[in-house]
């Protein structure tokens, strides 16, 4: 089944409730998105809750995948908040429901979060990765490439520290992109 994506979706209490949900089901899967397994509700809704009052009031946006009703997909395109950075965003919280993996819904969401940016007039995309989980290569594929490592930022445990690593993508011009125009806090 194809995704169908919707950028800034109303933040209701349901679609709240869902997103702490998937992030619950992405972290307990092994998925490294800001927590370490097992992890639960009550842990996520906190940093979820800081996390959309970005979107909501603030210029990071929202990009939700959905098979029918169903949130399956999801990323935050932040804002750098620093007017000599307007020209790339950072994707923060690249989730896909443990139960869709192997659907090609990671690729696509990655996929719709470009073709986004680009009609903002963003010319590239960052994201960061924990190391030791092989994402490097999912990202890859993609057409992202490291520029960098922080080591050992990430301390999951007293006796596990891993790598931040640093992943970067040049969003070349298109034909359809008019790149004179850059609109960082404007929303469609």
């Amino acid at each position: 089944m194809d995704l169908r994506f919707v950028l800034d979706p109303d933040l209701t209490p349901e679609l709240r409730e869902q997103l702490v949900d998937l992030w619950v089901d992405v972290t307990n899967a092994g998925g490294a998105v800001g927590f370490v397994a097992p992890v639960t509700a009550a842990e996520v809704r906190p940093v979820a809750v800081s996390t959309l009052a970005e979107v909501a009031g603030g210029p990071d946006r929202l990009l939700a995948g959905y098979e029918g009703d169903r949130l399956v997909a999801v990323l935050v395109v932040a804002d750098n908040r620093f007017h000599l950075k307007t020209h790339w965003r950072v994707l923060q919280r690249v989730m896909v429901h443990p139960g869709t993996q192997g659907r090609g819904h990671g690729a696509a969401l990655m996929r719709e979060a470009e073709r986004v940016a680009r009609t903002w007039g963003v010319e590239a995309l960052h994201v960061t990765i924990r190391d030791g989980l092989g994402l490097d290569q999912f990202y890859r594929r993609l057409g992202y490439r490291e520029i960098g490592r922080l080591p050992a930022a990430l301390r999951l445990s007293p006796t596990d520290s891993r790598d931040e690593v640093l992943m970067w993508r040049d969003l070349p011009a298109t034909s359809t992109v008019d790149q004179g125009v850059v609109a960082p806090h404007i929303r469609d």
